[in-house]
């Protein structure tokens, strides 16, 4: 079955260095959109034109900035002040014969050296870990015929095919589509499959993970098939845009270092103002002039505290090992500082907050509502309730080993749906060999429904739960072998080929009063965050009818709202942070609908401004940043919006960690004061773009962290204290 699929999708830019306005893809019919890039959709580009192409707007990569000479990156770790005053009190300390402190500081200088190259070499492979993303191989239809090139090739216009499992090889508008869903979590932070399609959308503004009927860079196919036509390539990509904005931010120093040059000014100017004063005053008693010179500069050198970069660390050294103990991996030693020092934390939700598992919470049948995110016996006996969650079930192609039912294999959505049945009671394996699905009608974005034909025979019914069984013959017809068809998906799909709703034991005419129940149902449900679906079933006596015929005159059996739900010790976590002086803010690609029940029930502050990509872009540099100032909740963000929220925040002069674990965020990640990638879901791109890996990705984790880096700061803050004053009471005494 080939549709043009039905969901729209993106706005991707022409060539930057052709500097033409912004070209609106997602808005355009297909038509106009090869009209516009001149391809014909039979043949393609001819040999020609794409070669022509190719010189005129360079291949299909990311160009990667001079990256800096592993020399120079030696050179900067002795620019410091603090090491300028340590190599100078080395080589004065030399030239005084005192050889054991010249070695000494200079074992420090070297060891604080090559702890420094190695962090900053560090970072400088996250651009190489993006280039990563690329597809070696593509095919395309040039000159009327399909053949496969290297993906650097690829030109504006090319029509590219697109299978289950393709990488995506660079951003296009769909031309033609079947059943095609994408899986964009590490460009979009979406955590579930996107459904495509080829029509245009009419609004101008779209978020990116609204863009149905694009396809981008660095993203790859869950399901189906396609054509698109290429609309960027290299950096005019999505995914291009994120290379220049990663390569674009500047190492900025801890709040540490910052303090540490601070002092280092001020202890060069002691050690100045020591060298003058007991010089002159040496002299006007009269002293010998080499010896005064000699004095006063041994009690300069004396000032310097030689032994406080090595303190510091070991210090963090040792903080490091004892956060890896709370599965905080600690990229570079700065970062553990800099945890003491945070006041924002910027999150994201999906599987740092929340459990990145989607679960069915509330099943709605008839009027009653049950709570289903832990086994509820009321829920299993009731047996509208066990239709519902049988037919989700047996409806559905996820496979369970009928052991565990937290061990399933396929779609999330679907998986939810399995657990939920499977914690009443209702095995999917035992309903596939007692009901075994003879027909279906597979999901697709037209109908956004799916459907599947069971055979139920008398000695299945026996075998049956009571409640089930019970159900099913109040409708199926006297045979000895009937059929069931079992039909899942949008509720106002649904509603449209709903003759009969099911109500307690039997169904009854579907009255305008129980649509609007229903339709009320599906909005409540929404409105709280949740992704809602509708079940329905028909009896049949013949499984072989058209698709239309079995997807008409249903029941309605119920609704199942289902979420990402909050990990249990996030809500901790958070009032932790909110106690201590640290604002939580959550930063996700997601609804704002879903973030802000997530935010709720995690206790983010109620009163908090909510703000969407959109309202973002639309807001002047100055003025987020006052905005971000009461608010808690970004939703529907693209990487440059991240990149602005934290640059918001850094104004303010807050100290920010960011977390996050997909392409889109490694910007962020780099700007924020501390990056926190997810070790267990994360991309490369992200981990080499962190300060920190968080090996559980658990938001309590970075918390934990939190806590263990104040106390490490206020540590070196007390050394440098004692330091300090042992060395000025040497200088007194003298």
């Amino acid at each position: 079955m080939v549709d043009q699929l039905n969901n729209a999708h993106a706005d991707a830019r022409p060539p930057r260095a052709a500097q033409s306005p912004p070209t609106a893809w997602h808005q355009r019919e297909v038509a106009a959109v090869l009209r516009e890039l001149e391809v014909d959709a039979a043949s393609g580009l001819s040999r020609e034109e794409a070669a022509r192409r190719l010189v005129e707007r360079g291949p299909n990569e990311l160009a990667e900035t001079s990256r800096r000479a592993i020399w120079r990156i030696v050179l900067e770790q002795f620019t410091s002040l603090m090491v300028i005053i340590l190599l100078v009190a080395a080589v004065i300390s030399a030239l005084l014969g005192d050889l054991t402190d010249t070695l000494v500081i200079g074992i420090i200088v070297l060891l604080n050296a090559a702890l420094g190259f190695i962090q900053e070499y560090r970072a400088e492979r996250a651009m190489a870990a993006l280039k990563q993303l690329a597809v070696p191989i593509v095919r395309v239809r040039r000159a009327g015929q399909v053949q496969e090139i290297p993906a650097r090739e690829l030109v504006v216009g090319d029509l590219v095919l697109l299978e289950t499992g393709n990488r995506i090889p660079a951003d296009g508008r769909l031309i033609v589509g079947a059943n095609l869903r994408t899986q964009e979590a590490s460009l979009t932070g979406e955590s579930l499959p996107i459904d495509k399609q080829t029509a245009a959308l009419p609004a101008a503004n779209v978020a990116l993970g609204d863009r149905l009927n694009m396809v981008f860079l660095g993203t790859h196919v869950a399901n189906g098939r396609a054509e698109m036509a290429v609309t960027a390539t290299g950096m005019d990509t999505e995914l291009g845009m994120i290379a220049a904005m990663l390569q674009a931010v500047a190492q900025e120093p801890t709040p540490l270092q910052r303090r540490l040059d601070a002092l280092g000014r001020m202890l060069a100017a002691v050690a100045l103002a020591l060298v003058v004063i007991i010089f002159a005053l040496g002299l006007l008693r009269g002293e010998d002039l080499t010896l005064m010179f000699l004095t006063a500069v041994s009690m300069a050198v004396a000032a310097v505290p030689e032994g406080l970069p090595a303190v510091v660390t070991i210090a963090l050294a040792v903080g490091a090992q004892r956060m890896l103990k709370q599965h905080a991996l600690i990229r570079t030693l700065a970062a553990v500082e800099t945890l003491g020092s945070v006041t924002v934390i910027c999150s994201d939700k999906t599987g740092t907050l929340t459990e990145n598992r989607m679960t069915v919470t509330v099943v709605d049948v008839a009027g009653e509502r049950f709570a289903a995110a832990q086994p509820n016996p009321s829920l299993a006996a009731h047996p509208a309730a066990v239709l519902l969650l049988a037919g989700s079930a047996l409806c559905n192609d996820v496979q369970s080993d009928g052991a565990d039912i937290n061990h399933l294999l396929g779609d999330p959505t679907e998986s939810a749906l399995v657990a939920a049945a499977g914690a009443s009671g209702l095995d999917k394996t035992q309903l596939d060999a007692l009901l075994p699905r003879v027909a279906e009608v597979p999901f697709d974005s037209d109908r956004k429904c799916m459907t599947t034909v069971h055979r139920i025979t008398g000695a299945a019914l026996s075998q049956l739960p009571a409640a089930l069984a019970m159900a099913l013959q109040q409708v199926l017809p006297q045979a000895a072998t009937a059929y069931i068809g079992f039909s899942k998906g949008a509720v106002d799909r649904l509603l449209e080929q709903v003759a009969t709703v099911w109500l307690g034991d039997r169904p009854e005419p579907l009255t305008a009063s129980w649509r609007e129940r229903i339709t009320q149902a599906n909005d409540e449900l929404a409105q709280d965050g949740m992704r809602v679906l509708g079940v329905a079933m028909r009896p049949l006596a013949d499984p072989t009818l058209p698709a239309t015929t079995l997807e008409s005159e249903l029941i309605f059996i119920g609704l199942v709202g289902m979420i990402d739900p909050p990990r249990p010790e996030a809500k901790t976590a958070v009032q932790t942070c909110l106690s201590a002086g640290i604002r939580p803010v959550m930063i996700t690609g997601d609804h704002p609908l879903t973030a802000s029940a997530i935010a709720l029930d995690l206790g983010f502050p109620a009163a908090s401004r909510i703000m969407t990509g959109a309202d973002i872009a639309s807001r002047t540099a100055e003025e987020l940043q006052g905005l971000v100032a009461d608010t808690a909740i970004f939703a529907r963000v693209a990487p440059e919006h991240k990149l602005a929220i934290i640059q918001a925040f850094q104004r303010n002069g807050q100290i920010v960690a960011m977390t996050g674990d997909g392409v889109n965020d490694a910007p962020a990640l780099k700007q924020a004061d501390i990056g926190v990638a997810m070790g267990l879901n994360g991309t490369d791109v992200a981990k080499e773009s962190a300060n920190m890996v968080l090996q559980d990705d658990n938001f309590a984790t970075i918390v934990a962290a939190v806590r263990e880096g104040r106390v490490i700061y206020d540590n070196i803050r007390k050394f440098i204290k004692f330091m300090l004053a042992t060395n000025t009471a040497e200088l007194w005494v003298m």
